[in-house]
């Protein structure tokens, strides 16, 4: 299933997306998509709607040099346990909404990721338990002030501006994401492509290690780490994130007017 968050007619709503391209139909969930949803009777075609994040967040929770080539490229070694680090739920927002670039920053990059939605409250979960408190998968940029977050010694603010947290389109369901391709594509050129196979530390040990710091709820999201390529953005380009199986986000670059 395709569970979705859009702007409709009738106002803000929780979907239910079946069909591909023009046949595409928007199913209004009840309430919210945790459990199992229920609908409202309502649909809408997909065209007429304005797809947006696709879940409310209360934390973001974002895996560091996960990819040994990525580390590389940053200048360390691969670590021997997840780095964890967060977002605020402020820096999200949904599909083509611009991705604004602090005046404050000389180097704002993009970090394509696959990302984990959680789907019930948990703590202490083993890994081998950790599909039963997945809701799905989608797609996000962990939008990075590269030259702050040198500068800081820290991360906190350059990775949690307003905007620097796009995800979307949806959330799949149904996807195995032990071993899809990411492709991040900056105007249209590809800049970063790998495969999630080649995560150090897959997506059970993530949350097996996440929820023995803290407790997860419904809609959390895990950023499961971003492969190597990553590089600067600029006023007026478009970067794109694509995920075999799940889809494209797709964010303008625009400077703080």
């Amino acid at each position: 299933m395709r569970l979705g968050r859009v702007a409709s007619p009738d106002g803000v709503a929780f979907v239910s997306i079946d069909g591909q391209g023009s046949d595409a139909t928007a199913k209004e969930i009840a309430e919210h998509p945790f459990g199992t949803p229920t609908f409202t009777g309502r649909s809408w075609p997909l065209a007429d709607v304005r797809l947006l994040a696709p879940i409310l967040a209360s934390k973001v929770i974002c895996v560091g040099k996960n990819y040994a080539a990525h580390a590389a490229e940053m200048g360390g070694p691969a670590p021997e346990e997840p780095v964890i680090f967060m977002k605020p739920s402020t820096a999200i927002v949904g599909p083509n909404a611009p991705i604004i670039l602090p005046p404050s920053s000389s180097q704002v990059d993009y970090e394509g990721e696959l990302a984990v939605v959680i789907g019930r409250p948990c703590k202490d979960v083993p890994a081998a338990r950790a599909k039963d408190v997945i809701l799905g998968y989608t797609v996000a940029n962990d939008v990075t002030a590269r030259d702050q977050q040198r500068k800081d010694g820290q991360w906190t603010r350059g990775k949690g501006y307003d905007t620097f947290c796009p995800i979307g389109p949806w959330i799949e369901t149904s996807l195995d994401a032990t071993d899809v391709e990411i492709v991040t594509e900056l105007d249209g050129e590809v800049k970063q492509r790998s495969r999630t196979s080649l995560l150090l530390h897959d997506i059970p040990k993530l949350i097996e290690w996440v929820s023995t710091v803290m407790t997860l709820l419904p809609g959390d999201l895990i950023l499961t780490g971003t492969p190597e390529g990553v590089g600067p953005m600029k006023d007026g380009q478009q970067v794109s994130v694509t995920i075999e199986g799940l889809g494209t986000l797709t964010n303008p670059v625009a400077t703080k007017r």
